[in-house]
């Protein structure tokens, strides 16, 4: 007999009528003691009837909890990387974070819409515009490698302008002409763009992470926003300071820039368009911003602006936030780029590879598992610790391979996929309990059945720690139970149901882990 006992105050999921649900097609008996009280709902259940309903019914893969409000139109901007500054670990957060939020909304049958919002806009164009024309890069180098050309001219213009005060006027003056006509920079700039979206897709693809949008922040130039300034003034939200700024105040003591003196706008001023653009269009329930702690003002103040503009949906914008990483740099020193991370932590996997009797990889040109591993590793070594919180780099807690790290998760899966065709056994689709009787058989089902409350709870509280704490659970519970259920050398009917047991965890820790954003691997 298992006993379950679950919160029924779930602002997503009916707990209690899915449990009764559950009770009214299943009237073999399978349920016992059923009770309600103080907003808790307990039952028992009959422990074999139990296990072949759990083995049988997730045998064609999981079936997402249903949640009281499904099919909701949700926008996650996320990964949002400056194309003048490098593509660092810091939108790495940003992007697995958000790809994580956009897959349990798709699992929980949401209609979902990614979104990357790309930093385009403001001085810091005149200042790369100027960079290129005084390092001459020609437009075979801007397409062969743009961000790194565009953050090297960004580099040296601010470099120039640190002592030279005509510099940043004259980079002013730049984005002024952008924002107001349509020059050959304009046009020569679009042609930039298009190179970088097509290098941060190769970086996106090797995390394999994709979107199903890009935007820019040069769709809100101070031309395309008429409507929105025109509604402010219409509300009479807008006053001018005492250096011609356009303001909002939102309290006696706190104005906020909208335009700037000379006509051009500022970031909050594009979010705002945005925001407005994107409702317009998609009618969201719900768009999530997946952006550090140090932009809580940013979004606390946008939403305040969108109330004061009588937007009805302005609630529905959510920030989500996550610390920042200290210490990034590569065992060969500090990095700037993404790419180099990405390298290191493949170079490091391969060496191990080469090194271990075990590895059943090929190791050719064709092999990505080196790859793939290592961005397990370092995927995993964010979303073991809680989002909110900062955290120190540290390539060697990365690779412990005794640790919870990404390189468990995959080997454990590894493991489970081996057995299939190594083990003799028959995988069967029917369970006989009377063959699955030992205590790490109870574990493991306990553990399975539980995939549903762990997903929801991570989904609620947009937490992949939750998630990633319960895989290494399931992990370790794997480990005891592969050395006690042995499979091969044991009589066939006992063999296949092991098989079955081990088949269904893999199952789970394969859906929790492409949750999570990983690629099970199933040789390494």
């Amino acid at each position: 007999m298992y006993c379950f006992v679950l919160p029924l105050n779930s602002k997503y999921y009916n707990v209690e009528g899915e449990v009764q649900n559950i009770i009214q097609n299943h009237s073999d008996d399978i349920f016992d003691k059923i009770t309600i009280k103080n907003s808790i709902i307990s039952f028992n259940v009959l422990r074999d009837k139990y296990v072949k309903t759990i083995l049988e019914s997730n045998y064609s893969g999981l079936i997402p909890p249903l949640l009281l409000d499904k099919n909701k139109n949700i926008i996650v901007e996320f990964s949002s990387p400056n194309i003048a500054k490098p593509f660092h670990m810091g939108h790495l957060r940003s992007t697995i974070i958000g790809n994580y939020i956009a897959n349990m909304n798709d699992f929980l049958q949401n209609k979902v819409k990614k979104i990357n919002f790309l930093g385009d806009w403001g001085t810091q164009i005149g200042l790369i515009q100027l960079g290129l024309e005084k390092l001459n890069i020609d437009n075979i180098k801007m397409q062969t490698n743009p961000i790194k050309s565009l953050y090297e001219a960004y580099v040296l213009a601010n470099n120039l302008a640190q002592t030279d005060p005509s510099i940043k006027q004259c980079a002013r003056n730049i984005f002024r002409q952008l924002e107001f006509e349509d020059t050959i920079i304009s046009q020569q700039w679009q042609t930039f763009k298009d190179y970088t979206i097509q290098e941060l897709e190769k970086t996106y693809k090797r995390i394999d992470i994709s979107f199903d949008e890009y935007h820019w922040e040069s769709m809100y130039t101070a031309k395309s926003i008429n409507k929105v300034i025109s509604l402010m003034n219409k509300l009479q939200l807008l006053i001018k300071d005492d250096v011609n700024r356009l303001v909002m105040p939102l309290s006696e003591l706190d104005k906020v820039s909208i335009i700037k003196s000379d006509g051009s706008t500022l970031y909050l001023t594009r979010d705002i368009a945005a925001a407005i653009d994107r409702f317009e269009k998609n009618k969201f329930d719900a768009m999530y911003y997946v952006v550090d702690n140090g932009q809580t003002l940013h979004f606390s103040t946008l939403v305040k602006i969108l109330t004061k503009m009588k937007m009805p949906w302005a609630d529905k914008l959510k920030h989500v936030k996550f610390g920042r990483i200290r210490g990034m740099s590569t065992r060969k020193g500090t990095a700037v780029f993404l790419e180099d991370f990405l390298n290191e932590a493949k170079e490091v996997m391969r060496c191990n590879q080469r090194c271990n009797f075990t590895t059943k990889v090929t190791l050719d040109e064709l092999d990505n598992s080196a790859d793939v591993l290592g961005i397990s590793a370092i995927i995993i070594n964010d979303f073991k610790r809680i989002r909110t919180k900062d955290y120190e780099f540290n390539w060697n807690v990365i690779f412990n391979v005794d640790g919870d790290t990404g390189i468990k998760l995959q080997y454990t899966h590894c493991r489970l996929s081996t057995l299939e065709y190594s083990s003799g056994a028959t995988l069967t689709r029917e369970c006989d309990p009377s063959l699955l009787k030992e205590k790490e058989v109870d574990d493991l089902i306990i553990l399975i059945s539980k995939f549903d409350e762990v997903v929801l709870q991570s989904y609620e509280e947009l937490e992949p720690y939750i998630l990633t704490k319960y895989l290494f659970c399931l992990c370790n519970t794997l480990t005891k139970a592969l050395v006690r259920l042995r499979i091969k050398g044991e009589p066939s009917d006992l063999g296949n149901q092991r098989l079955l047991l081990f088949y269904i965890a893999k199952v789970t820790l394969g859906k929790g882990m492409k949750l999570l954003g990983l690629t099970p691997l199933k040789e390494m």
